[in-house]
């Protein structure tokens, strides 16, 4: 069983328009309504790869309500934490050519009898668990040592955990000891804080975040692959991806990937490359099924080029 733990869930609604104009009335082609939050999104991906999985998650008002009944409906166990305030709503505008433009609202804050029940919640869960996937970010009102706490208590009662988040919060749960944290580029940038150019910077990045803590890196680098750095080595990985229709979602599809194939190594690699390229090519945020997966696309190589300029550098 994986277990995810989403501290800031929220109701995603897609929209899918010809040309973002702004300023102009915009007529949508298609829309969508789907429970959202990068943990959520895992597992997502997990239940639809036939996998249990339970999601631990704070959910108030009617967007919450919505949210549980929408993943109810896709066959994933919830574990709700009840709070006062409302779940989030986000709103996601994908444009013909690729282009995705994203609000987030903030989200609600929690109070310290939510926040206890949270944690509690993720004790409870966690014992049937082969994985736990802490993922996002931090809602108001928890510190940002709140995932470097649940790495060590997920420590103590002897679970795997993996961490997909930025910013402070990854940086203060590094000397926790996670077992992989999954960075995109932006945020493996921010977590050294300098540019990666090449995937050679990258990989020097993810060394580095390992020397920090982490037991693995697995940093997803956009259209140009994925990386895997661990004990055992660093690999490289990549798939053709002829048409790109959403990435939201694609790295948390990535991390589903990755779990269920064990997590760790080249063949997790390879699992997770398949998920991630297979999710750009679905609508908003809709997590791939194993039939959506073209393995025979997938590239994975220790032969890592570490020269290569990043298509999407980031400064």
């Amino acid at each position: 069983m994986i277990l995810t733990v989403t501290p800031n869930p929220s109701l995603d609604r897609t929209y899918e328009v010809q040309a973002l104009k702004r300023g102009e009335v915009i007529r949508a082609e298609t829309e969508r309504t789907d429970p959202g939050g990068k943990g959520v999104n895992v597992s997502r991906a997990v239940a639809a790869a036939g996998r249990r999985t339970v999601a631990v998650l704070p959910l108030g008002g009617a967007p919450g309500a919505l949210v549980a009944d929408l993943l109810d409906a896709q066959g994933i166990e919830v574990a709700p934490v009840p709070i006062k305030g409302a779940t989030r709503s986000n709103i996601a505008l994908a444009e013909s050519d690729g282009v995705l433009t994203k609000i987030n609202a903030p989200g609600p804050e929690l109070r310290a009898a939510e926040q206890e029940l949270l944690l509690e919640t993720v004790r409870e869960h966690s014992r049937d668990a082969d994985w736990i996937a802490c993922c996002g970010s931090l809602p108001r009102g928890l510190a940002a040592s709140w995932y470097a706490d649940v790495v060590t208590r997920a420590h103590a009662g002897g679970a795997r955990i993996a961490l997909d988040t930025s910013g402070r919060a990854l940086l203060e749960a590094l000397p926790a000891r996670p077992d992989v944290v999954k960075p995109n580029a932006e945020e493996l940038a921010e977590a050294v804080g300098r540019p990666l150019a090449t995937v050679g910077d990258a990989v020097k990045a993810a060394e580095e975040l390992r020397e920090r803590g982490a037991r693995a890196v697995l940093a997803s680098l956009g259209a140009d692959g994925q990386l895997l750095v661990d004990d055992a080595g660093t690999w490289f990985g990549s798939a053709r991806v002829d048409a790109v229709r959403s990435n939201v979602g694609a790295g948390d599809a990535s991390l589903a990937g990755f779990l269920i194939a064990g997590g760790s190594g080249p063949d997790a690699l390879a699992s997770a490359v398949a998920h991630g390229a297979a999710a750009v090519r679905l609508p908003g945020s809709v997590m791939p099924a194993p039939a959506d997966l073209e393995p025979a696309a997938v590239s994975v190589t220790a032969d890592v080029p570490m020269d290569r300029v990043l298509r999407e550098a980031v400064s």
